[in-house]
C-alpha cells in the first residue's frame, strides 16, 4: 500500500465523503520524504522569487525514492499537493522535482523544463537505474 490510510479515512472514502485536507494530512504522514522536498522546494521558489525551483539531489534510500515516486506518479496525489501548495509540479528521472508558480508567467518555463529535449538532456549515465 502506497498510503498509511486511518481506517477512519477509508470508512469516509467506502462512503463517498472525502475532504481533500484529510487526503493531503494522509499524504504527509504516509510519504515524509516526498512531503519534505516538495515544501521545501515551495519555500525555495518563494523565498528566491525565481521562476522555479528544482531538486537535483538523488534521494538518500530508495524507501525514500520510492515515496517521491508514489507522490509523482499518482494523479490525485500529485494534484492535491499542487492545490494544497499552489503550485505546478513537475518531474524528470527519478527524483527532479521541479515546483513552478502558478498563471501565465511561469507558462513558458514550465513547457521547456518538461519538454522531449529537457528530458534528453537531463539524461546521465548515473540515474540510468534509478
Amino acid at each position: 500500500m502506497s498510503l498509511d490510510v486511518s481506517p477512519a479515512l477509508l470508512e469516509k472514502a467506502e462512503r463517498g465523503e472525502v475532504d481533500e485536507r484529510e487526503f493531503v494530512d494522509c499524504v504527509r504522514n504516509s510519504l515524509p520524504y516526498a512531503w519534505a522536498l516538495i515544501s521545501s522546494l515551495v519555500a525555495q521558489q518563494k523565498v528566491d522569487g525565481s521562476e522555479f525551483a528544482d531538486n537535483q539531489v538523488p534521494p538518500p534510500s530508495e524507501q525514500a525514492r520510492g515515496q517521491l515516486l508514489r507522490a509523482m506518479a499518482s494523479d490525485a496525489i500529485r494534484g492535491s499537493l499542487e492545490r494544497h501548495f499552489g503550485v505546478r509540479l513537475a518531474f524528470q528521472n527519478c527524483h527532479r522535482v521541479a515546483v513552478f508558480p502558478p498563471g501565465p508567467g511561469s507558462e513558458a518555463r514550465y513547457a521547456l523544463f518538461t519538454s522531449v529535449r529537457a528530458q534528453l538532456l537531463n539524461q546521465s549515465e548515473e540515474l540510468r537505474d534509478c
